[in-house]
C-alpha cells in the first residue's frame, strides 16, 4: 500500500480503564491520517471546508486485529482505492512495529454547505488521482 504515514502516540485519553485504545479511539487516529494524507498532497480540508466544500464520512468498515496499549507508539497509513466524480474510497491501516492492528476502508462524499452531494472541485480532483 503506498500511503502516506502518520506517527502517534498512544496517550491515557485514548484508552478504557484496561489501557487498551478503545475501539472509537481508533476513529480519531483514522481522521488525522486522512487530513494528514490530504495535506501531504497539497489539500487542506478546513480551507476547502471555509470555501464552502466538506468531506464527510458516509461508510466506513473495520477489522480490529490486534490492540494498541497506552503508551504505544502506532503508524496509521493512508491510501486512496478509489476517486469517484463526489467521492473518495480511502483505504487505511494502522500498525505497530510490524504488527497490523486494524484495516479500514473510509468513504467520504464530496458535499456543499448544505450537506448536497457535488463533484470533487478539479484542483483537488487532479491532486487525489492515482499514478
Amino acid at each position: 500500500m503506498a500511503a502516506g504515514i502518520l506517527k502517534k502516540k498512544i496517550y491515557y485519553h485514548d484508552t478504557d480503564c484496561g489501557g487498551v485504545v478503545y475501539h472509537a479511539a481508533y476513529l480519531n487516529h483514522l481522521e488525522e491520517g486522512r487530513t494528514e494524507f490530504l495535506r501531504e498532497k497539497g489539500i487542506d480540508v478546513g480551507e476547502l471546508a471555509r470555501s464552502g466544500t466538506i468531506f464527510p464520512v458516509i461508510h466506513i468498515e473495520v477489522d480490529y486485529k490486534f490492540p494498541a496499549v497506552y503508551g504505544d507508539t502506532i503508524e496509521v497509513a493512508t491510501s486512496i482505492g478509489k476517486v469517484g466524480h463526489a467521492s473518495i474510497d480511502f483505504e487505511q491501516e494502522i500498525r505497530k512495529g510490524g504488527t497490523l492492528l486494524l484495516k479500514a476502508k473510509v468513504v467520504c462524499a464530496c458535499v456543499d454547505t448544505n450537506l448536497k452531494t457535488k463533484p470533487i472541485p478539479a484542483a483537488e480532483l487532479s491532486k487525489l488521482k492515482i499514478v
